[in-house]
């Protein structure tokens, strides 16, 4: 059971994500509430059946300071659509400072990049308009909601509503 619940805190903010196995214990211990649920699937025991639960409303409000995204090798291909940022293929990919460390390029969401080791390697020390390679996006540091909506692999049609309204707020 691979499916994702969406998880809002007490005032309907995006909190996070979890699983349906997680969901379905918050609900069932009255930790939360069900607010949307799977049009398609139903969790059954020998003796009942239950709606699966697509996005959860914790009844408790939980405060984060902030919430941001981790800055992972992982989530630099997410958020690169998993392909060379320089000529675009999905082949043998690492990460690349696009402003190298040794020349004092930080290790951050706005200097790395995903690349080919083809292209990485053709770079070497140099900016990308030294080796004479252009970036197909500059790169950037995702908030958590826009990294949700856009990068989590699995979006629920249900989710959108709860995520395409904290989104105009950082507008």
């Amino acid at each position: 059971m691979g499916r994702k619940v969406l998880v809002l805190n007490q005032d309907y903010s995006a909190f996070s994500i979890c699983s349906v196995p997680k969901a379905f214990l918050l609900v069932y211990l009255d930790k939360a509430e069900l607010v949307a649920e799977s049009e398609q699937f139903m969790l059954r025991t020998v003796s009942a059946e239950f709606p699966m639960p697509s996005v959860i409303r914790l009844h408790r409000y939980i405060s984060l300071p902030y919430k941001g995204v981790m800055l992972t090798r992982q989530n630099i291909f997410k958020r690169d659509g998993h392909h060379c940022q320089y000529c675009g293929t999905t082949e043998d990919l690492t990460l690349d400072h696009v402003m190298p460390k040794s020349r004092g390029g930080k290790t951050s969401w706005d200097n790395l990049s995903t690349a080919c080791k083809r292209c990485n390697s053709r770079k070497g020390d140099y900016t990308p308009e030294e080796a004479n390679l252009k970036l197909r996006q500059k790169p950037f540091k995702p908030t958590f909601l826009v990294f949700l909506r856009e990068f989590s692999g699995s979006l629920e049609q249900s989710w959108m509503p709860f995520l395409a309204k904290k989104e105009k707020a950082f507008k």
